[in-house]
């Protein structure tokens, strides 16, 4: 499918652009995400939304290259290291007094650093228990790589030097995670906005993921998260994303950053 070849303004472009991408830009804030396509195309030379529509139809790395611009694909294993200590410490043993096997789900999961390393946490410090980890994200691309397992030394400023020893194997391509971590970890291409999810989650990880989405947006991901959740069961978010207001929907804080569904 070819973008629609008018697309003047932002409102023209955003409308091109979603049939094709299936990236609905209108749930996310204007200025911002204007200011983001801007860039990019500045970078690229290019300065009209028409031209810029044009080439990404005929070139596929600068639209696999937008498309990750414009999706925030940014991670690392063990991200926030105090965040996933009170995971360790405080949820995860919450979360097992209830129930066993443990359904966690990682959504916008970028190259799959966030549910490997929830699948880590698991297997080093609760070995004895059953879990499966589900990790979702809109671009294809980082699918790829995350299905892959293969990372380079910058996605472990976070991690502690015991784990890429134990669940690692360096090669001349950079660190390939094991099969004895990868095979607990399943991925699969989900527009969070749009596509349905699935139900019975114990954990949900949403982070860095709703930046630039605009209020409504967060409201209706939110409360689809709260749905997607057992009663019981926690929504873990990124360190800007506190749920101010939110008590509605059912969720209490149960430390900075996890809300628990009652």
């Amino acid at each position: 499918m070819a973008f629609a070849p008018i697309a003047n303004t932002y409102e023209d472009f955003i409308k091109a652009f979603h049939p094709k991408s299936g990236l609905d830009l209108k749930f996310y804030k204007q200025n911002q995400m204007q200011r983001r396509i801007l860039s990019f195309m500045n970078s690229h030379g290019h300065t009209v939304f028409p031209e810029f529509l044009k080439a990404l139809d005929t070139d596929r790395v600068l639209y696999d290259a937008f498309f990750k611009h414009l999706t925030i694909n940014v991670s690392q294993f063990f991200r926030d290291a105090n965040q996933w200590k009170t995971l360790k410490d405080s949820i995860i043993p919450l979360l097992l007094q209830s129930k066993n096997p443990l359904k966690l789900w990682s959504a916008g999961c970028s190259s799959g650093q966030e549910p490997y390393s929830l699948a880590m946490t698991l297997l080093e410090y609760f070995p004895s228990a059953k879990f499966t980890v589900i990790g979702s994200d809109i671009d294809v691309n980082v699918l790829t790589q995350a299905k892959e397992g293969l990372y380079k030394q910058n996605d472990f400023a976070s991690t502690p030097p015991e784990f890429l020893q134990k669940y690692f194997t360096l090669t001349d391509k950079g660190y390939q995670i094991k099969d004895s971590v990868k095979r607990l970890v399943t991925f699969q291409h989900q527009n969070l906005l749009t596509d349905h999810f699935q139900s019975g989650f114990d954990f949900i990880a949403c982070r860095n993921v709703v930046i630039y989405f605009t209020d409504e947006a967060k409201e209706m991901l939110y409360s689809k998260f709260t749905d997607a959740l057992r009663p019981g069961g926690v929504l873990f978010t990124g360190s800007t994303e506190h749920l101010f207001g939110m008590k509605h929907l059912g969720l209490k804080s149960v430390s900075s950053f996890f809300y628990q569904k009652q």
